[in-house]
Parts: C-alpha cells; sequence; structure tokens
C-alpha cells in the first residue's frame, strides 16, 4: 500500500512539474539597439531595448536594460549597441521564382521542370532575406509553388521572407501574363489550353480569380496592359475592356483579397483605377489625370523603379527580345519623371521593386532611386515599412516595432536616415523572432528553429 502511495504521490509531482513548465514563459531575446525607429515616419530614438519573445515583440524600453530588470532573466542578448534597428522591410511587387540570369532561363526554360523552378525559388528567398526583407508580395508564380514555399516559411522549414502570394497573374489571351507567348504552335496550344489565369469576358474572369483563391492566392493580380517583357510588340497599352476589370477585382473582394493592377499605359492605370484596384504597379505613363484619380480613390502606387532600368540593361546585352528591348527603351526614359510627378501630388506610395527583373538580394537599391525622385530618406523608408504593411492589410502585425507586432527587424551599420544606400547593407535580420543573419554573416540553413 505505501508503495503504492509513493508512487501516486511522484506521479501527481511530475504532472504539476510538467504543467509549471508549460506554464513558463518561453525563452527571450534581448536586443540592445544604440539608435531605434520603431516606427517610421516619427523621429528615432537613441539607445534601447528590445524584449523578443515567441517570435514577436513583447516591450520597448528606453536605454540598454538588464534583462532581469525587464523580466527577461537569462535571456540570450544580441548586441547592436552601435548599430541602426528599424523594422524589418516589405517589398510589395517580386517574383520569387524569376532567375536572374535571363540569358541562361531563355535558354534553359524548355528544360526544366517545376522542381528545378522551386530550387531557384529556394535561393532567391533565402537572398531576399538576408537583404534584409522579412515580407515580400509575389505577384506572378506557379500557384503551388509559390503557396508551398509560403507556408514552408511559415512553418519553419525555410529560410526565407513571409510571403503574400498571388499565384498567376489574370490575363486575356495573348496579353502580358499569357504564358504561351511566343511559343511555336506545337507548344502554345497545350500551354494555353492548361492555363488557368487565362480570361475573355468578365464571366471567364470571375472563374480565372476563382482559380487562384482555389489554389491558395492570397492577392490577386492582373494585367491591365501590355508589359515590358512580354515577348510580343502589343505596346504598353490597355489589354482588358472595363467590365473585365470590374469582375476581377469585385469577385477578389468578395473573397477578402486585395487587387494589385499590372499597369504601364495611362488609358490601362485610369480604367484599373475606376474598377477599384488597391494598388497599381509600376504606373509608367502616369499623368496629372492619374495622380489625382489615385488621390480620389486611395488605391497605392507601386513604382517598381528598378524594374526599367534593368530590363533595359538586359535587353541591350541581348538577354531579352527585340520586343522588350523597343519597350524598355520606351519604358525607362518615361518612368523616372512620370515617377517624380506623382510623389510631388501627394499619390501614396509603397515600396515594391519587381525583383526577379532585377535581381533578387538587390531590393535594397529602389531606396535610393525613390530618393532620387524627390523622397526623403524617411519617406522611402516608410513606404517599405509602416506604408507597404497599410497595403498588404498586415499593418497589425508588420511595420513597426510595437509591442504585440512579429519581431521582425533589422540593423545597419549607420542611420539611413542621412544616407538611405545604407539599406542595402544590413548587419543583422531577424525574423518573427528568428536570427538570420548577424554581424553581416548568415545564422544556418535551415533556420536555426521554428518562429
Amino acid at each position: 500500500m505505501r508503495a503504492r502511495i509513493t508512487a501516486a504521490v511522484a506521479a501527481i509531482g511530475l504532472m504539476l512539474a510538467q504543467s509549471a513548465a508549460a506554464q513558463a514563459p518561453p525563452p527571450a531575446t534581448i536586443i540592445h539597439a544604440g539608435a531605434l525607429l520603431a516606427r517610421p515616419g516619427q523621429p528615432p530614438a537613441g539607445p534601447s531595448t528590445l524584449v523578443i519573445r515567441a517570435g514577436k515583440v513583447e516591450a520597448v524600453h528606453a536605454g540598454f536594460q538588464d534583462p532581469a530588470a525587464v523580466g527577461a532573466a537569462g535571456a540570450r542578448i544580441v548586441d547592436l549597441k552601435d548599430q541602426f534597428v528599424l523594422p524589418g522591410l516589405i517589398d510589395s511587387h517580386v517574383h520569387i521564382f524569376s532567375d536572374d540570369d535571363k540569358l541562361r532561363a531563355r535558354v534553359e526554360g524548355n528544360t526544366r521542370d517545376i522542381e528545378d523552378n522551386f530550387v531557384i525559388g529556394l535561393d532567391n528567398a533565402r537572398r531576399t532575406l538576408e537583404a534584409g526583407f522579412t515580407t515580400i508580395r509575389d505577384l506572378g508564380s506557379d500557384a503551388r509553388s509559390v503557396t508551398a514555399l509560403r507556408d514552408g516559411i511559415n512553418n519553419g522549414l525555410i529560410a526565407g521572407p513571409t510571403i503574400l502570394a498571388a499565384g498567376r497573374p489574370i490575363s486575356i489571351t495573348a496579353g502580358h501574363g499569357d504564358p504561351s507567348n511566343s511559343l511555336n504552335r506545337m507548344l502554345s496550344g497545350p500551354v494555353r489550353s492548361e492555363s488557368d489565369n487565362l480570361c475573355n469576358g468578365p464571366e471567364d474572369c470571375r472563374r480565372a480569380v476563382r482559380a487562384q483563391i482555389g489554389q491558395g492566392a492570397d492577392v490577386i493580380k492582373f494585367t491591365a496592359t501590355g508589359g515590358v517583357n512580354s515577348n510580343i510588340a502589343g505596346g504598353l497599352g490597355r489589354q482588358m475592356f472595363d467590365d473585365e476589370m470590374k469582375a476581377i477585382v469585385d469577385t477578389a473582394h468578395m473573397f477578402g483579397r486585395k487587387v494589385a493592377a499590372h499597369a504601364h499605359g495611362t488609358d490601362g492605370i485610369i480604367a484599373a483605377l475606376n474598377a477599384g484596384v488597391d494598388s497599381i504597379e509600376h504606373g509608367t505613363f502616369g499623368t496629372k489625370e492619374t495622380d489625382a484619380l489615385f488621390r480620389k480613390t486611395g488605391a497605392w502606387f507601386v513604382p517598381t523603379m528598378l524594374a526599367p532600368q534593368a530590363a533595359l540593361a538586359q535587353a541591350r546585352a541581348g538577354s531579352r527580345s527585340r520586343a522588350t528591348l523597343e519597350k524598355a527603351e520606351i519604358a525607362a526614359k518615361a518612368a523616372m519623371e512620370n515617377h517624380r510627378r506623382a510623389i510631388a501630388s501627394g499619390v501614396k506610395i509603397a515600396f515594391g521593386t519587381d525583383s526577379g527583373v532585377s535581381s533578387h538580394g538587390d531590393n535594397g537599391k529602389e531606396f535610393a532611386l525613390m530618393v532620387q525622385v524627390g523622397m526623403t530618406p524617411a519617406q522611402a523608408i516608410k513606404a517599405a515599412t509602416v506604408d507597404a504593411a497599410e497595403l498588404l492589410g498586415r499593418a497589425d502585425a508588420i511595420g513597426s516595432l510595437e509591442p504585440g507586432k512579429d519581431a521582425d527587424l533589422i540593423a545597419v551599420a549607420r542611420s539611413p536616415l542621412a544616407d538611405v544606400t545604407e539599406l542595402e547593407r544590413p548587419t543583422f535580420v531577424m525574423r518573427r523572432g528568428v536570427v538570420h543573419k548577424l554581424a553581416g554573416e548568415r545564422q544556418g540553413f535551415p533556420p536555426p528553429g521554428r518562429p
């Protein structure tokens, strides 16, 4: 009897100990920041202490605090006392599976399978994260591939930024987004018949939106106009009718998805804004009329200034087609001055690069171009944090360093408010509480622990 009582007492003791362990707070990380821009758009603070726990910002304190004094005894301390700390950056327009080597991609394109492209995407995701971009919006990839990558990152299996995925962009037949463009007739028919993103007429466009959502799309993108990198000579003007655009927007909004419209030509920008899109991508040939319409509708403008410059350089080097070269010459010449006017007029700007056209990992080079056309460094940083988070509908979780938000943060050696190109060289990257880069060095792959 005594032995049974002793065993029962031991079992109860073990259960109590396990319960206490389960209730104990998870281990914390303390970050000592020499300067802290907790909310871009507001002045930075001096020496600060951030308490990170369970992938979230638990607290932000002035000065360099002892862990025990802020309820984090035994915490890991990350010493960034000589660094400038700010929220993780957000790129609102990338193509994570696009190969940086355009000539090689053209040569090898017909021999690659989904698995080959997925390996490219894995590396691009790692490079993007190490460049300081902890969140991206992918606006054109195979839906199953990008959602698998998104989920693998969110589950802590793969190193990369948080992804909001659009799947394949909705396009009309022969439009910018039709994957069969430029293929020979032996290939174009089968490819087009399997392309669930193509639509002609409003009812068909509703189907195309639902097809992407059915495969896990977080956001919907459609191509309102021609594109620079389409291997067809269709120009950069409008490619969809009003009722097609409206059907796409209304269907996406019905499912709670925001809508991004690829639009270069003035007529396409106007039509997409009138259809109710949430953002215009590129906006190369904007005018005073489109600026006023942006302000009236409240839509965001994602200028992607790196893209036309990169496309032009590639086309001139022979890595892209003659049709692309002709359009790139036109777009690159017009974009910067039109973007300067839009920014000066008060259009809402969110940061985006179109990386995949330019090289993944070079996303930070967009900042210098934004400043070149009239934004201050502070405005450009806000566009890549607070403002981009609002566009993505994630302002409650990312974009600033406040208690309860995701612990997405980076550090640079000197203040980017004085020299915005510092953001091209992050020394520290943390995503959801996991350190991926410290003192400029990668911290392991796969990532050390789950978020």
